[in-house]
């Protein structure tokens, strides 16, 4: 067989063969050493590994499909496919040699799927430099815009919503980071106007009912201009829609759905605790039954940590324990919708005419600033026995329908994740494109661009990773390995290429007045929220991929 790739298409299919081949052998053999999964904590960091490479041959996938179907219009999208695919490769085929015995292979492994001629002739012309630099040069004569080929509804949407985002969200965007503002009710409602809060809720229940993908572009034009004062107020509403449309009762969808998908009602999402992050099944406050005043409900005491957007919520998603039995774990576990008053300030105070309290207090945080995010203490707070989700049929389901929520909430943070990278994309072109040093343009440099070429190209991975489980997801919205992909994938992506951004600034990416200083500190919380990268690795994917 020829070492030499006739074409782009040729060498990226010959990467693409060697990657599944390669996936499905390191799959099977980790497998069979985890039990089918059930002693992945003996293994975690082989676990680790075969999550993250199954996360990027996902990707590789999706963006080689990506190039050869609706994506064919876009300038240099067969090289970028044929560059991340090269470099996916290459990664691949240095780790599964150095950890081989760690992964149960034979050593000759490599040398038979990524490590052929053919293959390495594939890698060596998807990473040339002349390809590469060619990418980055694209981006810079486009100033980092991205104009990707979508379906005409989509195409509407992003047109629609990045209008927004620039003439409404821009203006206030850097004084909410600075001063650490409360995002303004004016754009609460001018969204809600715009019916971004109803995306994903059924049109039966005052929603636009026009799926996650649609969705998800909203996602990432707002986030491209904010992460926190815009990008992520739909994440919140939507983490609480979702376990509503899986578990709720009618009369529950009937009530709650129309005012969220109204922005009437904002959420809060009340999961974590300040000694239980990612355990969620070991949580320990408490809901127990009462009757108050005549009326049967619930009282619950506690303290739960990193409530974003608790004090300006009407309302919070809260996952408590209704079961004392801690044996039980998730089964014991049940989510309540807590009616609450909004407070603008960073600590409140709420206080029940019958004498229960929620206090909140919003800790400190380097970015990600414009919804604060609270420590609550719950004592003897009282919450009407109709806002158990699915109500007497919800009792010990709410881990099951919180994951659920989870689920929407990692893919909406894919598309944030690829609206704030493609940000910095694109301001780092324009400022290569106006800093000269040295008698030109930083972007006339080789180095520059070939920098571009690649954040470009990790970027379009990502966007066609999260917009491929956001299709999915409207077929069945039960996935659950789809989504925490996107979300560990882009968050990964975005984390780098804002630094990388910074970087190509020089002195002046550390400067406030330059908004890549900003980008950088949201995207550090990216790999963190909605499941953190090493749990989301081990107790998601790859316990879905092994299991």
């Amino acid at each position: 067989m020829s070492s030499r790739p006739a074409s782009t298409g040729e060498a990226t299919a010959t990467l693409l063969a060697a990657l599944d081949r390669t996936l499905e052998t390191v799959v099977a053999t980790g497998a069979a050493r985890t039990s089918q999964g059930k002693d992945i904590d003996a293994h975690q960091p082989q676990a680790e590994r075969v999550a993250y490479f199954a996360t990027e041959v996902r990707a590789v996938k999706c963006l080689a499909g990506y190039a050869a179907g609706e994506g064919r219009a876009e300038p240099h999208v067969d090289d970028m496919a044929l560059l991340f695919a090269a470099e996916i490769a290459s990664k691949a085929a240095g780790q599964l040699d150095a950890h081989a015995g760690d992964l149960g292979l034979d050593p000759a492994f490599v040398d038979a799927t990524l490590a052929t001629p053919a293959v390495r002739a594939a890698i060596r012309a998807g990473m040339a430099d002349a390809r590469v630099t060619a990418i980055g040069r694209r981006q810079l004569e486009s100033r980092g815009v991205n104009n990707s080929p979508v379906d005409e509804l989509s195409a509407m949407t992003r047109d629609a919503v990045r209008q927004f985002a620039t003439t409404e969200v821009a203006p206030l965007a850097e004084h909410i980071h600075r001063h650490d503002d409360l995002v303004p009710d004016a754009l609460i409602a001018k969204m809600a106007e715009l019916g971004y809060f109803g995306m994903a809720v059924p049109e039966a229940y005052g929603g636009g009912g026009m799926g996650n993908l649609a969705m998800i572009i909203t996602t990432e034009e707002l986030s491209a201009v904010s992460l926190a004062a815009a990008g992520s107020l739909i994440t919140r509403p939507e983490i609480l829609t979702k376990a509503l449309v899986k578990g709720g009762t009618d009369r529950q969808k009937s009530h709650w759905l129309p005012p969220i998908a109204a922005g009437k009602v904002m959420v809060g999402v009340s999961v974590t605790e300040p000694d239980t992050g990612s355990d969620v099944a070991s949580i320990t406050c408490r809901a127990e039954p009462v009757e108050r005043d005549g009326k049967q409900g619930w009282v619950v005491n506690g303290a739960k940590a990193w409530c974003t957007f608790a004090g300006r919520a009407n309302v919070l998603a809260l996952l408590a324990r209704t079961d004392p039995d801690p044996t039980l774990g998730a089964k014991g576990l049940s989510l309540f919708i807590v009616p609450k008053d909004t407070f603008p300030g960073h600590a409140f105070e709420m206080k029940q005419p019958a004498g229960g309290f929620l206090t909140g207090k919003a800790d400190a945080t380097p970015g990600y600033r414009g919804m604060h995010s609270f420590t609550l203490m719950f004592d003897q707070f009282f919450v009407p026995g109709e806002n158990l989700v699915g109500e007497a049929g919800g009792v010990g389901k709410g881990f099951y329908l919180q994951m659920a929520g989870f689920a929407a909430g990692r893919l909406q943070t894919g598309g944030r994740a690829t609206g704030l990278a493609q940000a910095a994309l694109q301001r780092t072109c324009e400022y290569a494109n106006d800093r000269k040093q040295f008698g030109k343009p930083i972007g006339h440099y080789g180095l520059t661009q070939y920098k571009l070429g690649r954040m470009a190209a990790h970027i379009a991975a990502a966007r066609q990773l999260t917009y491929t489980a956001a299709r999915l997801m409207d077929e069945n919205e039960s996935i659950a390995l789809e989504p925490a992909m996107a979300k560990l994938f882009a968050s990964d992506v975005a984390v780098w290429v804002t630094q990388e951004g910074q970087q190509l600034h020089g002195g002046w990416g550390y400067a406030e007045e330059f908004p890549i200083s900003r980008y950088v500190v949201d995207a550090t919380v990216l790999p963190i929220f909605e499941g953190v990268k090493p749990i989301l690795e081990l107790k998601v994917i790859a316990r879905n991929l092994l299991g």
